[in-house]
């Protein structure tokens, strides 16, 4: 069921949503938080699907924030919401309300979305593209819990991980972030199978992507050793080589596909590491809502400490004695608490734990 509303309010919107319920026969749905989506116009379609899609997993009232932009100055001065209220076969699992603002109500969304929220549910905003450099610090994300940015559709990918570093705060995620989870998991398990000390490691993936250098920062805070960052075809992240003292351990992935991992003494194995779709991603988020600190830790670490070919590792005096301890096992990263940067660690020997 499709409701259109145009020059409306908030309270018209909810109205027609209780008469929408009692039309379809489902006065109560079980919905288990709302999903703001601030995007555009042309964004707008990919965004909904994978939410559409995310929902089967995570039941949500889904609020699509659309800032249409005025074509002139007369046009800036007349405020007007539009929506489109979905229920049923036409919003899945959940409800979907599609807001489209225009003049000076685009410069308050918080105002129309506040009282759309769920009562007494958690409150996740998502921008797909064009987010703020301080989540926290916009007005719809002061109202939410989680905060999902993706790095990967700016601009300047690199440059906008630092600015997210300076204005970090608890709930702030990143879809580039998300796209690793598989990564880290097989490495933590490989490191798991050798009683070894990591010297160096290599990250090889496609230049501008956010991934290979959030992966690399990872490794280097989780393993406190010198991290090269090198660039390759792609597709995305393609290899990962860690130097132990015991031969090296690779994680090679050439198609975007399946991975090779290579342990020196054994024989080496096919991986399933497959570039997911977004609705995944976003699935995956909506899993937990408390504050990930492992990735604020290797965010905070910083995308300047990673060496590039050519130029020596960050923090290695280029005698081999650049290979700092592990502060913690490397498979217990993925729950580590975060930590400043910075702070001095205490040379510590690295054995992968039993």
């Amino acid at each position: 069921m499709k409701t259109d509303l145009t020059d409306t309010t908030a309270s018209k919107i909810n109205k027609a949503l209780v008469l929408g319920r009692r039309a379809i026969g489902t006065p109560a749905i079980g919905m288990v938080l709302t999903l703001v989506i601030v995007t555009d116009e042309e964004n707008a379609y990919d965004a909904l699907k994978a939410a559409s899609d995310a929902a089967h997993e995570h039941p949500s009232r889904t609020l699509v924030v659309i800032k249409r932009v005025s074509r002139s100055p007369r046009d800036r001065t007349k405020s007007r919401l539009d929506a489109e209220v979905r229920l049923g076969a036409d919003a899945g699992t959940g409800e979907t309300i599609v807001l489209r603002l225009y003049g000076d109500v685009v410069d308050h969304a918080q105002s129309v979305v506040l009282p759309l929220l769920l009562p007494d549910a958690p409150v996740v905003v998502w921008w797909p593209v064009n987010a703020p450099l301080d989540p926290a610090g916009d007005p719809l994300g002061a109202l939410a819990q989680r905060r999902v940015t993706d790095t990967y559709a700016c601009e300047e990918p690199i440059r906008e991980l630092a600015a997210r570093a300076d204005a970090y705060a608890p709930g702030d995620t990143d879809l580039s972030w998300t796209r690793i989870t598989p990564w880290r998991s097989m490495l933590a398990a490989a490191l798991d199978q050798v009683d070894c000390e990591v010297r160096s490691v290599e990250v090889e993936g496609e230049a501008y992507n956010p991934s290979c250098e959030l992966l690399a920062m990872w490794l280097a805070d989780r393993l406190d050793v010198p991290v090269q960052r090198t660039s390759s075809e792609g597709p995305g992240l393609t290899a990962v080589r860690m130097d132990t003292d015991c031969g090296p351990v690779v994680l090679d992935r050439a198609d975007g596909s399946l991975a090779t991992l290579s342990i020196k003494g054994q024989p080496s194995r096919a991986v399933a590491l497959k570039r997911r779709e977004t609705a995944e991603l976003i699935a995956e988020e909506l899993r937990r809502l408390d504050p990930d600190d492992t990735y604020a830790s290797a965010l905070r670490y910083g995308v300047d400490r990673l060496s590039t070919p050519g130029e020596p590792a960050k923090g290695d005096s280029g005698d081999g004695a650049g290979a700092r301890a592990v502060p913690a096992p490397v498979e217990t990263a993925a729950e580590a608490p975060a930590k400043d940067a910075a702070q001095e660690k205490a040379p510590v020997k690295k054995a992968a734990a039993k």
